[in-house]
């Protein structure tokens, strides 16, 4: 018995063979990049600073940012993936409004380049997703679908 015990938490330390490689269904969209932020499927999106981007929530954190509009048909607690650290806000409508609250905050998959998840419960609607104090020039970003 601890042997197996110890098979498991050697098993749980070694290192990847392959980022991004064994990604959980709802998540598989993250290694094939796609166009529009939609569900499921990673974009690409390319930073500026913070500064000079209208239509951030107040309190945006400086550095690198980027917002992305989105459409949600169905209601559910959407997460938003993201590959570095950063700042994650849900705004709905598609001008002015007032940022979400999150309702859970995760990492990524062992083994995966998402850096973190966080979810929001969204209704049908239009929402902004705003990303601030990025440190990279670009980010990937995916909206994963409810839970």
């Amino acid at each position: 018995m601890m042997l197996l015990a110890a098979l498991l938490l050697l098993a749980q330390d070694a290192p990847c063979t392959a980022t991004d490689a064994n990604l959980p269904a709802p998540l598989a969209g993250w290694a094939a990049p796609g166009e529009g932020f939609v569900v499921g499927k990673a974009v690409t999106v390319t930073a500026a600073d913070a500064a000079s981007i209208k239509g951030l929530p107040a309190g945006a954190k400086p550095g690198g940012a980027a917002m992305i509009g989105f459409r949600v048909e169905k209601a559910g607690s959407y997460g938003i993936a993201l590959d570095q650290g950063g700042w994650i806000d849900v705004i709905p409508g598609a001008v002015g409004g007032e940022p979400l609250k999150s309702v859970k905050h995760g990492h990524g998959p062992a083994c995966s380049s998402i850096r973190k998840i966080v979810r929001f419960d969204l209704q049908p609607g239009l929402y902004r997703v705003t990303l601030t104090g990025l440190s990279k020039p670009q980010a990937r970003v995916m909206l994963v679908a409810p839970e």
